[in-house]
């Protein structure tokens, strides 16, 4: 397999033998190839940091904004979800209380929030659509964006690792 330094270089390369031949010989292309991919390099693709519950929500931290919702895991636990319970924009949340509920197939189950502040968006597409959770619980199946009030409790949930480890231990 080729990665993605090697790939961007090939691609480049194509690019600049492209646009050279629509220039007057002897003038430089438009950038160069290492500057190219020496900038794509240094840009970080993925800005948020992502903590666990040990409930099994999860918190997306992009600044002062968390994105939260159920974790892979849990979704997989509780089947084809049907039914998702959404706050209002402007409710407060606390730590470990729960804002919501995820209806399924086996079961139903409160929501806690991983992160204390205030609910400044809903995924108001799992009103039409609760399977979301199902096809991308991280992604597109989120269920609220908070804007923090104490960034503090964030650093006290799990890594991605320590998650895994706390899901394959049976943690409930």
């Amino acid at each position: 397999s080729i990665g993605l330094p090697t790939m961007l270089s090939g691609v480049a390369r194509s690019f600049v033998r492209a646009s050279a031949g629509a220039v007057v010989r002897g003038a430089r292309p438009a950038f160069s190839q290492v500057n190219h991919v020496r900038a794509f390099s240094n840009t970080n693709l993925n800005l948020a940091k992502v903590g666990f519950a040990k409930s099994h929500e999860y918190a997306k931290l992009d600044g002062d904004v968390a994105t939260v919702g159920i974790s892979d895991h849990a979704q997989k636990e509780l089947g084809d979800i049907v039914f998702v319970e959404l706050p209002e924009v402007g409710d407060k949340c606390k730590v470990g209380k729960g804002f919501g509920a995820v209806e399924s197939v086996k079961a139903a189950a409160d929501v806690y929030a991983p992160v204390s502040g205030e609910v400044i968006e809903v995924n108001s597409a799992l009103d039409d659509d609760p399977s979301l959770v199902n096809k991308s619980a991280m992604e597109d199946g989120w269920i609220i964006k908070i804007k923090v009030s104490d960034a503090g409790e964030f650093d006290k949930l799990m890594d991605t690792p320590a998650y895994e480890k706390h899901c394959a231990e049976g943690g409930h």
